[in-house]
């Protein structure tokens, strides 16, 4: 359990790094992908001895999606947070299970239950909250709109996620999400030429791949051996709580009362989801 919330804690810090680095969200995630996928294959050789073998060409096709949808979910987030605020960012990202619910039943041709739209409908208002207007030129809206994709790409990570059943191991799956993630923004940034690194943001760049990415995403699916999916994904809802108290302490960001008034609301439904959920499996 301790693994669980340490790996939530760290995906929380994260999004304080779009704060920290004065670089473009683009420079961003093609260092955090590169690092964390360099400390992924260590792993993976070092202690784990995961096999990353050969990949056949459906499942190669698959990872290549995860690694283009992971790039632009993270993309955008640090776009979000930029833009906006720590707490926009993590808050309207968390909109991602409204558009699982209602993405899933196409996907997976399974019914769509009433109280899964009570839970979309509730997260939808929470978004409402957070959201001021609909004026792109206020720095609030258009912060949430890209933490909004963000969790729409996100959305679609996942059940891709679910749906690629041709890799089984996890830290496979990991290192080379982040892996071709990388390699696919190899090419925006040829192209848009955003703000560079500078020399100063190297180490926190490394330490964003390697600690809150590479090593969260170790210790959260170590975790998924010990306990209930169902339970690691209610765990998972305090990510905003955590990342939006982190940046109250370290950037001096105070959220506004409609950003913690929805923040609430999105969460407090998730979470409620996931207990419904885990409540519903038990024996």
């Amino acid at each position: 359990m301790v693994k669980i919330h340490l790996a939530v804690f760290l995906f929380g810090f994260a999004g304080l790094f779009g704060k920290f680095l004065s670089c473009s969200p683009f420079i961003i995630v093609l260092g955090r992908t590169f690092f964390a996928a360099i400390a992924l294959f260590v792993y993976a050789k070092m202690v784990s001895r995961t096999r990353l073998g050969a990949v056949d060409r459906n499942a190669l096709i698959f990872l290549i999606l995860q690694g283009i949808l992971l790039g632009c979910h993270w993309v955008t987030f640090f776009l979000a947070i930029q833009i906006s605020s720590v707490a926009v960012g993590l808050v309207t990202f968390s909109s991602f299970p409204l558009f699982v619910t209602f993405m899933e039943p196409f996907f997976f041709k399974e019914p769509l239950k009433k109280r899964d739209i009570a839970t979309a409908l509730a997260v939808f208002a929470g978004i409402l909250l957070v959201i001021p207007d609909v004026d792109l030129s206020n720095n609030v809206t258009l912060g949430g709109g890209y933490g909004i994709l963000s969790g729409l790409t996100f959305a679609i990570l996942t059940l891709v996620n679910r749906k690629n059943a041709m890799v089984s191991e996890p830290i496979a799956v990991a290192f080379y999400q982040n892996l071709f993630a990388a390699l696919f923004l190899i090419f925006p940034v040829l192209i848009l030429k955003p703000v560079t690194l500078a020399l100063s943001d190297l180490p926190n760049l490394i330490i964003l791949g390697v600690i809150f990415t590479a090593m969260a995403h170790t210790f959260f699916i170590q975790s998924l051996t010990k306990i209930r999916a169902q339970t690691a994904s209610v765990i998972a809802g305090l990510e905003p709580v955590y990342g939006i108290v982190l940046a109250f302490f370290l950037l001096n960001e105070v959220p506004r009362v409609r950003t913690l008034a929805g923040g609430l609301v999105i969460i407090g439904a998730t979470i409620a989801a996931g207990i419904y959920s885990r409540g519903k499996m038990s024996p």
